[in-house]
């Protein structure tokens, strides 16, 4: 899995590609991290359109994220997620607390 990242205006957009595991999510985690506290944005847009796969420690990646842009008093997004994920964020009720949105935006796979 990897990250690459896009910047507008106080916005910053983080697009992950490939599965989120427990053997890929630490390293993602902590450079997203990393960037939100270096740019401090107002908005931060979490790009899941090219997620193949994702077990329970993408759930911590999103919570984990959220409070990190919330913390700096940010808001926080998740963008174009597949039908499975958007399956598993509902079923974790994070779509009661964090944004959910459908974009013209389409996978790169």
């Amino acid at each position: 899995m990897y990250v690459t990242y896009e910047r507008s205006r106080g916005a910053l957009s983080a697009s992950l590609h490939g599965e989120i595991d427990h053997h890929s999510v630490q390293s993602v985690r902590e450079d997203i991290d990393k960037t939100i506290l270096q740019e401090r944005p107002d908005e931060f847009k979490l790009e899941l359109s090219d997620i193949s796969f994702m077990d329970s420690s993408g759930l911590g990646l999103v919570m984990g994220r959220y409070r990190t842009v919330t913390g700096i008093g940010g808001t926080m997004s998740v963008v174009n997620p597949s039908a499975n994920v958007l399956k598993i964020l509902n079923m974790a009720g994070m779509d009661k607390l964090i944004k959910i949105e459908a974009t013209e935006r389409k996978s790169k796979r």
